[in-house]
This record gives C-alpha cells, sequence and structure tokens, in this order.
C-alpha cells in the first residue's frame, strides 16, 4: 500500500501574513508596523512517494534520533561504559558503588606502609652518612615506577576516579621521595634527576587542571602523546634488561619501541589511521602502564629461580601489603566493568603478592598457618566481589559478570 505526503496533510483555512496597507489594529497598544521585507513562501510541491520512500524519508531524517548504544571494547577501557539509568537508581548499586570507591581509597593505606619502610631507611643512612648503601637502590627502576604511576595517574584522571588517582598521586610522590633521597646520595645522576622532578612537577599540575577542567584540550592531548611514547619506550627495554646478563646489554629494544611509538602517535594526529587504530594508540598509554606493573612479578620470579637463596631476603609482610592494596581495588574495576584496571591489580595479586609468598612457604620462610590464612582471605575476597557484582546487576552466574567485563558491555 502506498502513500502520498498530501494525503498525510490536512486542509487550514488561508490566512492573510501580510499586507500592503497599515493596520489600524492595535495590539498592547503598539501600533503593527509594516515588515521592512516580506520572503516569498513557496508551496511544497507533494511528490509522488511509495511505503519504501517513506521508510527512507523517516531513516535519514534529521528530526528523528537513531542513536544505538555500543559496548564499550575491552581494549577501550579509558572511554566508560554506559550504565542503564534504572540499574544505577537502584540503591543496591548506589550503596555498592559507593563501598567500591571508599576500598579503592582505601588502597593508599597498605600502599604507603609498602613505601615507607624503604623511606625511612634511605633517611637514616643518610642522616649516617652511608651513601653507599643507597646504591642497591636501582635508579632506573624508581623511574620506570614512576613513569607508571604518572601514567596511570593520567587514566584515572581521565575516567574521573577520584580515589583511585589518589592511590596513584600517592605512588608518584613516595617514588619520588626515594628518587630525591637516590640523588642527594648521589646514587642518581643530577641532570636525569633534573628531567625526573620536571616530569613529575608537570605531570602533576596537569592532571590536577584536567581534573578540574582548567587546561586546554590540545595540551591534555600533548601530555596523552609523552605518555604513551614514554610507556612504549620503556616497556619492551624493562623486559629485555629481565634477562640480563644471558641477553645482550643494549638499548636497542628501547630505541626500536621509541621510533615505533612516535611514528604510531604521528600518524594518529595526522589522519592516518583508522579510527580503530586511532582507538589502539589513545589506550596505549594506560595499557604500558599496567603491563610495566605487571612485568614486575615476572622479574622477581625470574630472579627467584636464578638465586632461590636471595627469597630469604623477601619480606612477606611486603607481599601481603601489595596483595592487600592491589586486592581492594578489583570490586571498583570489575563493577566499572574496565578489563585493564582489573586485569592489573588480579595479576598483582596473584603473582606478585601471592606468588612470591608461594615461593616464601615453598622455602619454609613463612609459616603454614601465614600462607593458609592470606590464601583464604585472598580467595574469599574474589568470591564476595563477583557474588557482589552479580546481585548488583542482576545476573545469574559470576560469569556473566567476567564474560561482560572482557566484551566491555554492561
Amino acid at each position: 500500500m502506498s502513500y502520498s505526503m498530501a494525503s498525510l496533510l490536512l486542509p487550514v483555512p488561508k490566512v492573510t501574513l501580510c499586507t500592503s496597507q497599515h493596520s489600524n489594529c492595535c495590539i498592547l497598544r503598539n501600533h503593527v508596523q509594516q515588515p521592512r521585507s516580506s520572503h516569498a513562501l513557496h508551496p511544497i510541491k507533494p511528490q509522488p512517494s511509495d511505503g519504501i520512500n517513506f521508510k527512507k524519508f523517516m531513516f535519514f531524517s534529521p528530526l528523528v534520533y537513531h542513536h544505538k548504544p555500543k559496548p564499550v571494547a575491552a581494549l577501550d577501557s579509558d572511554i566508560p561504559g554506559s550504565i542503564d539509568q534504572d540499574l544505577k537508581s537502584s540503591d543496591n548499586f548506589k550503596q555498592w558503588d559507593s563501598l567500591t570507591a571508599k576500598f579503592a581509597g582505601a588502597a593508599n593505606v597498605p600502599f604507603l606502609l609498602l613505601q615507607l619502610p624503604q623511606i625511612i631507611l634511605n633517611a637514616r643512612n643518610l642522616l649516617a652518612g652511608n651513601k653507599s648503601a643507597l646504591f642497591a637502590v636501582p635508579w632506573l627502576g624508581m623511574f620506570t615506577g614512576l613513569l607508571g604511576n604518572l601514567s596511570l595517574l593520567s587514566y584515572f584522571i581521565k575516567k574521573r576516579e577520584k580515589e583511585v588517582a589518589g592511590v596513584q598521586t600517592l605512588g608518584v610522590i613516595s617514588t619520588y621521595v626515594v628518587i630525591l633521597q637516590l640523588a642527594m646520595a648521589g646514587a642518581m645522576p643530577f641532570p636525569q634527576f633534573v628531567v625526573t622532578s620536571f616530569v613529575v612537577a608537570c605531570g602533576l599540575v596537569i592532571n590536577f587542571m584536567n581534573y578540574f577542567y582548567l587546561l586546554n584540550p590540545g595540551l591534555w592531548r600533548y601530555w596523552e602523546d609523552f605518555i604513551t611514547i614514554a610507556g612504549l619506550s620503556a616497556l619492551p627495554q624493562v623486559m629485555w634488561s629481565t634477562f640480563l646478563p644471558y641477553v645482550p646489554n643494549t638499548i636497542l629494544p628501547g630505541a626500536i619501541s621509541f621510533v615505533m611509538a612516535v611514528t604510531a602517535v604521528l600518524m594518529s594526529r595526522m589522519g592516518k589511521l583508522s579510527e580503530q587504530g586511532v582507538k589502539f594508540i589513545a589506550s596505549l598509554s594506560g595499557w604500558t602502564a599496567t603491563l610495566l606493573f605487571m612485568w614486575m612479578p615476572v622479574a622477581q620470579m625470574w630472579t627467584n629461580i636464578l638465586n632461590p637463596d636471595n627469597i630469604k631476603g623477601l619480606s612477606a609482610v611486603s607481599m601481603l601489603l601489595a596483595m592487600i592494596g592491589n586486592g581492594l581495588m578489583i570490586p571498583r574495576a570489575l563493577l566499572t566493568r574496565d578489563l585493564m584496571w582489573f586485569t592489573g591489580s588480579s595479576w598483582a595479586c596473584i603473582f606478585y603478592g601471592w606468588g612470591n609468598l608461594v615461593c616464601l612457604y615453598s622455602f619454609k620462610v613463612i609459616s603454614k598457618e601465614f600462607f593458609l590464612a592470606a590464601t583464604v582471605g585472598f580467595v574469599a575476597w574474589i568470591v564476595m566481589a563477583f557474588w557482589k557484582d552479580t546481585q548488583v546487576y542482576g545476573y545469574r552466574s559470576p560469569l556473566t559478570s567476567l564474560k561482560k567485563l572482557v566484551s566491555g558491555s554492561k
């Protein structure tokens, strides 16, 4: 069945829009003035149309809203996914959302306790004049961790996760304090310390200006380009250096990745990449920072394999604090469907915290009771996080939460 556009219009009586004579009628005691100019109104000529053309008209019309929400890809973790407003406004969701944010903020405590002993020890050695003791702390490793904290700070500032941004800010400041102590002892070259101080100052100012909407978007893009290039350059070099002296001592991996990173960023800014390519480049800074931290337990386990006697030098309390700090952020990462955040926190819990506790227990450095208590507590926490997430979203199985996390949908 076909319809004409004319048949859809109802006849209306003709009216005079204007006249060449001055009007004598008054509206609120003001004379209606003659219009300065009048434009001819051309009648719409009805065109023959059928059902298909009418559907095309409705589909392409700018007056009709055709947006269909799409799930956020797991790689694009910096782009927040959409949550159903009815679900978001429910009391159950609000309570768990508030509680997970507090959990993430509470991670400041174990992470601060994790770094504080090193700061105190360095200060004692400096006051005692024992500067050589600080040479045991590698400044390059501290700088890599600092770069990772800055990248993740930018990531969580962009997501408006203020509690986790506070954790990363604490990480930046505490790591910089250690670097300052190393520079005071001469364990870090002064030019590198000046550059590091400049990067830290700029990074903190830029991030917090962006959080309070005081930063020019163009300047923020330049900062994102910088941390992307720096992260991509550092990651392969750190991974390569882990296996020294079994591999040649060279900066070639970092140099190659630096050239590739600069090329990728320039192509992205010049519009030479597809939309998916641009999104991929934009997500690299957060993922490289996460991979840097994920590599730390790999390097530690590699050291444990090569030098089993060094395992006795590991602090069980430090491993437990690392597991607690990262574990406190897992429920929040799961609730917000942030695959990158969830992957980094879970990896650190399993391989850096619990994994090193396994090594310590295997070599009888810690008691069976200590190891079992840490293991049962960790497993119970993960089970609780998935059970509560399943309850909040109304799923039937915790596996659905894991599936939604990977797909990026809610």
